[in-house]
């Protein structure tokens, strides 16, 4: 059965009510109009929120006019997307993306990227796109071939470090502003002739900007902010396999210290492994390895 797309448009009320609904599986949610993103068995549902207060819900994947109809609204089936973008831009470039967002039990990792324009070709070659494309396997294949052969800028936020800067007032998007700004600055400041900076973005540009409050820190200007960027730009394509490379080598060294098979995102399966590891680890560690401030850490 191919994938369905399924949009259904409701009051604030059944909104948030759907918003709470989901909020075990939650997932990275990306677009200036997006409340919200949650996975639940490889159905996508997103939550739209637009400025004239209209809101609606998507529900994309095998099962999604099952997964809507529980809401017992008149549901819209829209015509599965075809298209596919493709790269614009082939000069040189530096792009940032970012991975473990939406990962209670694994650390947050912005990459920022340098493509200089004589290495699109070996880019290619190597077979990297968007990190969501390849495999596991595929990105521990070339994940040390391309940190070795092409210049990024990697910052990884423990969740201990994480959970310290929600306790000072931060929240998720202004966290990965700061990120995305100085790995972007440590790649800029090198190859400061460099026009093309992009951003997968997460956050309209002027939140973005916003966030980057600290007048110590410098701030990288000029950038081009686009959703699915990695899809657009090969420099984010590339920062996209670079994370995702990382965050399989950070979760494969907690799989090693801690014995068990630590699962991704926030949902179901994350809600009964958390139980075996607080067991194992005890309050005072666990706190140290989750992100607190998911619905995760006080269900039960």
């Amino acid at each position: 059965m191919s994938n369905q797309l399924v949009t259904i448009k409701v009051d604030l009320d059944t909104f948030n009510k759907i918003k709470e609904a989901y909020s075990s599986y939650l997932i990275e949610a990306k677009g200036d109009y997006v409340d919200f993103a949650a996975d639940v068995n490889g159905t996508t549902i997103t939550g739209y929120s637009s400025k004239k207060s209209k809101r609606s819900i998507t529900f994309k994947g095998e099962n999604a006019s099952k997964e809507a109809s529980k809401w017992g609204e008149t549901i819209e089936l829209v015509p599965e997307e075809k298209e596919e973008l493709h790269y614009v831009d082939f000069d040189e470039q530096i792009g940032s993306d970012e991975v473990g967002v939406g990962d209670y039990l694994l650390p947050m990792i912005v990459v920022a990227a340098y493509l200089p324009k004589f290495k699109y070709q070996r880019l290619k070659e190597l077979g990297v796109a968007d990190s969501k494309k390849l495999s596991d396997k595929k990105i521990m294949e070339i994940g040390p071939t391309l940190v070795k052969e092409f210049e990024y800028s990697k910052l990884t936020l423990p969740n201990s470090k994480y959970n310290e800067m929600i306790e000072k007032g931060e929240n998720l998007n202004s966290l990965k502003a700061k990120m995305h700004n100085r790995a972007l600055y440590n790649l800029h400041s090198k190859y400061e002739d460099v026009i093309a900076i992009y951003v997968d973005q997460f956050v309209s540009e002027e939140k973005y900007y916003k966030y980057l409050n600290d007048k110590n820190e410098p701030v990288v200007k000029g950038i081009s902010f686009k959703t699915k960027g990695e899809s657009r730009f090969p420099c984010v394509a590339l920062a996209s396999v670079i994370a995702r490379y990382y965050f399989l080598l950070e979760k494969d060294k907690l799989e090693k210290k801690y014995g068990l098979k630590f699962p991704n995102g926030a949902g179901l399966k994350v809600d009964e492994f958390k139980k075996v590891l607080l067991k194992q680890v005890g309050q005072e560690e666990y706190d140290k390895l989750v992100k607190k401030n998911f619905k995760n850490y006080s269900s039960n």
